[in-house]
């Protein structure tokens, strides 16, 4: 009987070696980027401050072995569109390594910001060109969403909870509260932004409400495509889900779409921010910048979070109209839709196209195809339908109330403000305290509706509620169905629409019943308005939040991250996928009224 040898596979030997060899400039460079955070978090009082300027240098040198190593790997590879910036990265590394080394003596590169800005560029470069392979690890879009917010809301707590992000020390509850507050694109609070937290504070708020905004998955998928070149199909399967877009080969366009729209969107915000301010009010040019740039990010990503201690209800900007409106401009374009802004793009340029070619060309266009979907039909006038009516709503009702210290077109764009914010917007420029009982409830259901999927805000989505609205109106005519432009909506869209609806009821209502058993001092509307304002993820408040008991905080806790991810989102994650049956019941009807 012959006795059998185990023998060894070492045909994977230089793969795996090649492997091991790519992980080792991204785990220097990660301890750099980790003793970064620690420098500036505890500033002085790091413990291994002596230490962190020769362990950022030892990364910038490994870092630029690697990154030359990885240019001369890759060169036959036709991976042109990086080059540029890898070329730029080696050429302000070297610079900069050359400065703290006393090769060379440029006094702009001698900050140490240079060297956090190279080993932070450094990390995203490293750490988007790892291939991770992790047998039999699978996780659908649901949960893979999930756990993306998970992980952000904690690194955004360990963040606020260093010394050098706030003036005294925050308690664990709050830096969770803000930090959920800030992905979830709330806007409830439980300090005050400007004055509790330092300028690092602030930055790291801003930079939690942007990944929170456009879903970190966006910006980290985005950046591993752009620098490998590759993607895995299933990776390609789960962002296809996240990003709505209509086929696989879209998914990375759609992604590279949505950070360029995102970001120039936020840059002309921010411009247009700046040209508002006085500079009577805010007299340093470096602090308009940044209030320009946080209140930019802040508006469009639907956030609430301001700088300011009442908002825009603060007396030196309660009355600067044109900020109101570039505010506004900026919520409503990030709460329409990504999906939609891309449409109706392609509906203009469709339009300048026919235009051109008739009058231009005198050619006339034998077909008119089906340019704006039906998806944008219903988003756009609902939004429209909500903006015109709510506005009419909170200009009659607060006349003479909060709109009475406001004259002429100061009414009419307070409340367009009013009634537009409420739809997760979050920002105030009237005492939400002193509304009127009838104007809360039509900014509850404002907020309840929320903003238009596939977007920054949060809500049940306008989509949604319309499609309830037309079931109601199917039903009272005795259709079966719903039809609207020439088109019947799918059964499975409206089963969706109606369990959102009726999750979103269920998680209010767990809500405001656990808080009234924790908050028995306070009265009931308030609380009613809070878990409305959580779940929808508008952030605007009656004045109660920074008073709640540590047990109704974490309520609101996870209020706001169910009504940023959706319960249908969590159940779906939850629950497995059962493959559908081939085979139906006997219907029979039930009583219903």
């Amino acid at each position: 009987m012959e006795k059998k040898t185990k023998q060894y596979n070492n045909s994977n030997y230089p793969e795996n070696w090649h492997r091991r060899k790519t992980y080792l400039p991204f785990i220097v460079i990660f301890v750099a980027f980790l003793f970064m955070i620690g420098e500036v978090g505890f500033q002085k009082k790091f413990i291994f401050y002596s230490i962190s300027h020769y362990i950022y240098l030892l990364a910038l040198f490994i870092g630029s072995i690697s990154m030359v190593a990885r240019i001369i790997i890759n060169s036959k590879k036709k991976r042109f569109q990086i080059l540029p910036f890898d070329i730029s990265l080696i050429l302000l590394l070297l610079i900069v390594l050359a400065t703290q080394l006393n090769l060379a003596s440029l006094l702009v590169f001698e900050h140490t910001e240079w060297i956090y800005t190279v080993i932070i560029l450094l990390f995203i470069r490293e750490a988007s060109a790892l291939k991770l392979r992790i047998k039999g690890f699978f996780l659908n879009p649901a949960q893979l969403f999930i756990i993306s917010f998970l992980t952000i809301i904690a690194i955004g707590t360990l963040m606020l909870l260093l010394p050098s992000a706030t003036y005294t020390q925050i308690q664990f509850i709050d830096a969770l509260f803000t930090s959920t507050s800030a992905v979830c694109v709330t806007g409830l609070i439980v300090v005050d932004t400007g004055s509790y937290f330092t300028f690092f504070g602030q930055i790291v708020i801003i930079m939690l409400i942007q990944a929170g905004g456009l879903g970190i998955m966006t910006f980290a998928s985005y950046f591993s495509y752009f620098f490998k070149g590759t993607s895995s199909y299933r990776s390609q399967l789960q962002l296809k889900e996240m990003t709505y877009s209509e086929g696989l080969a879209d998914v990375f366009s759609t992604l590279k779409r949505i950070i360029v729209l995102t970001l120039v969107i936020e840059i002309l915000g921010g411009i247009f921010i700046y040209l508002s301010l006085e500079e009577a009010i805010i007299h340093s040019v470096d602090d308009r910048i940044f209030f320009s740039v946080f209140h930019s990010i802040s508006g469009f990503c639907n956030a609430g979070f301001s700088t300011l201690a009442n908002s825009f209800y603060e007396p030196a900007f309660r009355f600067n109209y044109p900020l109101h409106m570039i505010i506004a401009t900026l919520f409503i374009l990030g709460g329409i839709g990504f999906p939609i802004l891309f449409n109706l793009y392609k509906y203009l340029k469709y339009i300048v196209r026919e235009r051109f070619i008739k009058y231009s060309l005198r050619k006339k266009s034998t077909h008119l195809p089906w340019v704006i979907n039906l998806n944008t039909k219903i988003v756009f006038l609902t939004t429209f339908i909500l903006i015109i009516t709510g506005t009419l709503a909170f200009y009659v009702l607060e006349y003479n109330h909060t709109l009475a210290e406001h004259n002429g077109i100061g009414k009419i764009v307070t409340a367009f403000f009013g009634a537009t914010t409420p739809r997760t917007a979050g920002f105030n420029t009237v005492d939400t305290g002193s509304l009127r009982f009838p104007t809360m409830m039509f900014i509850i259901l404002l907020m309840w509706i929320g903003a238009s999927p596939a977007s920054t805000g949060g809500g049940i989505k306008t989509s949604t509620f319309a499609i309830g609205f037309l079931n109601f109106i199917s039903v009272a005519r005795g259709k079966k169905r719903i039809e609207i432009f020439r088109r019947e909506l799918s059964k499975l869209t409206i089963n969706r629409a109606f369990g959102i609806m009726m999750l979103s009821l269920i998680v209010i209502w767990f809500s405001v019943f656990l808080m009234t058993f924790f908050e028995e001092d306070k009265q009931f509307i308030p609380l009613l308005f809070e878990a409305f304002s959580a779940f929808s993820t508008v952030g605007l408040s009656r004045g109660i939040t920074a008073d709640l008991s540590n047990a109704s905080k974490i309520i609101i806790i996870f209020t706001m991250f169910i009504g940023r991810v959706s319960m249908l989102t969590i159940l779906i994650a939850i629950l497995k996928k059962f493959k559908p049956a081939h085979y139906s019941y006997p219907k029979q009807e039930i009583l219903i009224n």
